[in-house]
């Protein structure tokens, strides 16, 4: 479903590359999150998913990224958009504000594609109940909490029915329900097969519970990709500028001072961490 081969990219006039060498398969249906330090090059692999890299932001690009059977440098944003969703980390920036109500919001891009009536309100319905928003339907999008204004960004995308869905930190402004609430409609997503799901995101410990696997991003490199509890609990991770879970450095702690000494499957979740201390 994606695949990069040997990307780089420089932006323009920038003399380090945003990506270094970044080979990359991910396939159909998985939750992929990708973690790292400010600047690691989360954002910018984001864009060259959705092509705005180099569509938009132009500098240069090498290598080769297809995005469900689509050669994104050869393509064009238009095309683009039938085929990859880009959520921002801030829902404001997706919110039109040319409708009144959730329902008109979600519907407004279905109606500039041209989709009949009748399918455009079989969709649209749909997407309210997915993504939990069948009860605030006829509200304001500006009257919702952050949560709930990034679930709309988030059904605004899914109602286009992409295969691939790229969300940049969305939860980056949320408090703990609104991020989980996000977090929970990805993996239903994701394990529906509905789309392919890639997240940048910072919230470890909620990229513990719902990713099915994380790639950590250091200077624009691929520096560790694997399974969430593998990757989150390795001692690494201090050094590409991220701190594990709490559960993890309180495992770390009780091992250092002789307890489960013999235990190496650190916990990275609440609920495993219950068991290592149990």
């Amino acid at each position: 479903m994606i695949r990069l081969r040997d990307v780089t990219y420089f932006y323009p006039r920038a003399t380090t590359p945003a990506l270094a060498d970044v080979t990359l398969e991910i396939p159909a249906g998985q939750f992929c999150a990708v973690i790292g330090a400010n600047g690691a090059g989360k954002s910018t692999l984001c864009y060259t998913l959705a092509g705005f890299v180099p569509h938009f932001y132009r500098g240069k690009l090498s290598g080769g990224v297809e995005v469900a059977g689509v050669d994104v440098p050869a393509s064009s944003l238009a095309k683009l958009a039938g085929h990859v969703g880009l959520v921002f980390a801030n829902p404001f920036n997706q919110i039109t504000g040319a409708r009144f109500s959730v329902r008109e919001e979600i519907a407004f891009g279905l109606e500039n594609m041209g989709v009949p009536l009748d399918e455009m309100e079989a969709r649209v319905e749909d997407i309210l109940g997915f993504a939990g928003l069948r009860d605030l339907a006829e509200r304001s999008p500006f009257a919702l909490s952050g949560g709930q204004q990034q679930r709309l960004a988030i059904a605004s995308v899914l109602v286009m029915r992409p295969p691939v869905i790229v969300l940049d930190e969305p939860t980056s402004q949320l408090d703990p329900i609104g991020s989980k609430e996000v977090f929970a409609v990805l993996r239903d997503l994701a394990a529906t097969d509905a789309a392919t799901v890639v997240l940048a995101e910072q919230k470890l410990e909620w990229v513990a519970v719902f990713a099915d696997r994380v790639l950590v991003l250091h200077e624009g490199r691929i520096v560790a990709d694997g399974l969430p509890g593998d990757v989150l609990a390795s001692a690494d991770l201090t050094q590409y500028g991220l701190q594990p879970t709490r559960y993890t450095q309180v495992a770390r702690a009780a091992q250092a001072a002789g307890f489960r000494a013999d235990r190496h499957d650190l916990p990275v979740t609440l609920e495993e961490a219950v068991e290592f201390f149990r």
